[in-house]
């Protein structure tokens, strides 16, 4: 199969995975798009960033959900409770590390090395800085703020491409 219709196959499924909500092979195919180490269209991005978005966003409210149960087990002294959801949440984290891992060294060894616009870089950067501050929600003293930095590097460097090209309707803003 050639690498076009290859990637217009991957791109199709990727949509029929959106429709189907099916989003852990919507960025497979997506994932394998970025692979091909060329420039993806503002489309295969939006279907990447939508993909990924959804994923990390159900996990992202799993964890926040039994942290807040963890910490109300905790008050009332319901010692095995909280040590069954601890288990629990740590699975979690994982996954959401496991995510995050994922699409940040997607961008890093395939996407930012492989866009030739500056509004493509703009979004890879953004990505990273979105995805860093994902981590930083969840990790712990050095590994937080590792991350937390990561993600204001991801921003600067958002901002600093950002203005190189000044795109006039933005809506990714810098502080």
């Amino acid at each position: 199969m050639s690498t076009e219709k290859e990637r217009e196959t991957h791109v199709y499924m990727a949509k029929l995975s959106e429709q189907a909500e099916r989003y852990d092979e919507m960025i497979e195919s997506m994932k394998n798009i970025a692979k091909l180490n060329c420039d993806l269209t503002v489309e295969e991005r939006n279907l990447l960033s939508v993909g990924y978005k959804n994923v990390i966003g159900a996990r992202r409210a799993s964890w926040r959900i039994m942290s807040s149960i963890e910490q109300k087990e905790e008050s009332k002294g319901h010692d095995s409770n909280v040590k069954l959801i601890n288990g629990y949440r740590q699975k979690v984290e994982e996954e959401l590390s496991k995510i995050c891992n994922d699409i940040l060294s997607i961008i890093d060894e395939h996407l930012i090395p492989s866009s030739s616009s500056g509004e493509a870089t703009v979004f890879y950067y953004k990505m990273k800085g979105d995805y860093y501050r994902y981590l930083a929600e969840f990790k712990t003293d050095q590994e937080r703020k590792d991350a937390a930095d990561q993600s204001l590097k991801g921003c600067f460097c958002h901002c600093k491409h950002r203005s190189a090209f000044n795109p006039p309707n933005s809506s990714w803003p810098c502080p």
